[in-house]
Protein backbone atom coordinates (compact mmCIF):
# COMPACT_ATOMS: atom_id res chain seq x y z
CA UNK A 1 0.00 0.00 0.00
CA UNK A 2 1.41 3.36 -0.50
CA UNK A 3 1.79 6.24 2.10
CA UNK A 4 -0.51 8.96 2.24
CA UNK A 5 1.10 12.65 3.32
CA UNK A 6 -1.21 14.47 4.80
CA UNK A 7 0.96 17.48 5.96
CA UNK A 8 -0.82 20.19 4.39
CA UNK A 9 -4.28 19.14 4.62
CA UNK A 10 -3.90 17.88 8.35
CA UNK A 11 -2.14 21.72 8.91
CA UNK A 12 -4.91 23.51 7.56
CA UNK A 13 -7.41 21.27 9.54
CA UNK A 14 -5.55 21.73 13.58
CA UNK A 15 -5.18 25.76 11.78
CA UNK A 16 -8.41 26.06 11.67
CA UNK A 17 -9.52 24.59 14.77
CA UNK A 18 -6.54 26.57 17.15
CA UNK A 19 -8.34 29.82 14.97
CA UNK A 20 -11.70 29.26 16.23
CA UNK A 21 -10.14 28.04 19.80
CA UNK A 22 -8.07 31.63 19.82
CA UNK A 23 -9.47 33.58 23.27
CA UNK A 24 -9.85 30.70 25.10
CA UNK A 25 -7.91 29.75 28.63
CA UNK A 26 -5.14 28.62 28.86
CA UNK A 27 -4.24 25.14 26.96
CA UNK A 28 -7.43 25.38 25.91
CA UNK A 29 -6.86 27.80 22.76
CA UNK A 30 -3.23 26.52 22.31
CA UNK A 31 -3.00 22.51 21.86
CA UNK A 32 -4.87 20.84 19.10
CA UNK A 33 -6.42 18.11 21.01
CA UNK A 34 -7.85 20.02 24.04
CA UNK A 35 -9.12 22.80 21.82
CA UNK A 36 -10.63 20.84 19.61
CA UNK A 37 -12.86 19.32 22.25
CA UNK A 38 -13.74 23.16 23.58
CA UNK A 39 -14.32 23.90 20.11
CA UNK A 40 -17.04 21.29 19.31
CA UNK A 41 -18.26 21.87 22.69
CA UNK A 42 -18.55 25.75 21.97
CA UNK A 43 -20.22 25.49 18.73
CA UNK A 44 -23.03 23.42 20.24
CA UNK A 45 -23.59 25.71 22.92
CA UNK A 46 -23.89 28.52 19.84
CA UNK A 47 -26.42 26.33 18.72
CA UNK A 48 -28.54 26.04 21.85
CA UNK A 49 -28.20 29.15 23.00
CA UNK A 50 -28.94 30.74 19.36
CA UNK A 51 -33.04 29.43 20.06
CA UNK A 52 -32.51 29.89 24.26
CA UNK A 53 -31.54 33.34 23.78
CA UNK A 54 -35.19 33.76 21.92
CA UNK A 55 -37.02 32.50 25.11
CA UNK A 56 -35.55 34.81 27.23
CA UNK A 57 -36.02 38.03 25.63
CA UNK A 58 -39.48 36.93 25.59
CA UNK A 59 -39.47 35.93 29.07
CA UNK A 60 -38.30 40.11 29.36
CA UNK A 61 -40.45 41.51 27.90
CA UNK A 62 -42.88 39.97 29.18
CA UNK A 63 -41.79 40.76 32.89
CA UNK A 64 -41.53 43.83 31.64
CA UNK A 65 -44.92 44.26 30.33
CA UNK A 66 -46.91 43.18 33.45
CA UNK A 67 -44.42 45.21 35.61
CA UNK A 68 -46.05 47.88 33.69
CA UNK A 69 -49.44 47.42 33.11
CA UNK A 70 -49.89 46.54 36.81
CA UNK A 71 -49.16 50.19 37.60
CA UNK A 72 -52.30 50.52 35.44
CA UNK A 73 -54.46 48.41 37.62
CA UNK A 74 -54.22 45.36 34.95
CA UNK A 75 -52.60 42.18 35.16
CA UNK A 76 -50.78 40.84 32.00
CA UNK A 77 -52.82 38.17 31.03
CA UNK A 78 -56.22 40.58 31.22
CA UNK A 79 -54.05 42.78 29.29
CA UNK A 80 -53.25 40.65 26.11
CA UNK A 81 -56.22 39.76 26.18
CA UNK A 82 -57.99 43.36 25.81
CA UNK A 83 -55.51 44.19 23.18
CA UNK A 84 -56.75 41.55 21.22
CA UNK A 85 -59.80 42.22 21.35
CA UNK A 86 -59.49 45.75 20.64
CA UNK A 87 -57.22 44.57 17.90
CA UNK A 88 -54.40 46.37 18.49
CA UNK A 89 -51.21 44.31 16.55
CA UNK A 90 -48.17 45.25 18.52
CA UNK A 91 -45.88 43.01 19.24
CA UNK A 92 -44.11 42.16 23.19
CA UNK A 93 -40.87 43.84 21.90
CA UNK A 94 -42.32 46.78 21.12
CA UNK A 95 -44.77 46.86 24.06
CA UNK A 96 -41.89 46.16 26.42
CA UNK A 97 -40.24 49.25 24.43
CA UNK A 98 -43.13 51.36 25.23
CA UNK A 99 -43.35 50.20 28.99
CA UNK A 100 -39.51 51.14 29.75
CA UNK A 101 -39.34 54.21 27.33
CA UNK A 102 -42.28 56.00 26.73
CA UNK A 103 -44.49 55.22 29.80
CA UNK A 104 -47.05 57.86 28.95
CA UNK A 105 -47.89 55.85 25.02
CA UNK A 106 -48.06 52.65 27.21
CA UNK A 107 -50.48 54.30 29.42
CA UNK A 108 -52.52 55.42 26.54
CA UNK A 109 -52.17 51.82 24.53
CA UNK A 110 -53.74 50.39 27.96
CA UNK A 111 -56.24 52.78 28.23
CA UNK A 112 -57.41 52.28 25.07
CA UNK A 113 -57.44 48.42 25.24
CA UNK A 114 -59.02 48.64 28.41
CA UNK A 115 -62.07 50.76 27.05
CA UNK A 116 -62.50 48.27 23.57
CA UNK A 117 -62.78 45.70 25.70
CA UNK A 118 -65.30 46.69 28.09
CA UNK A 119 -67.22 48.38 25.51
Amino acid sequence: MTRVKRGNVARKRRKKILRLAKGFQGSQGSLFRIANQRVMKALCNAYRDRRRRKRDFRRLWIARINAAARLNGLRYSSLMGALKKADVRINRKMLAQLAVFDRPGFDSVVASAAAAAKG
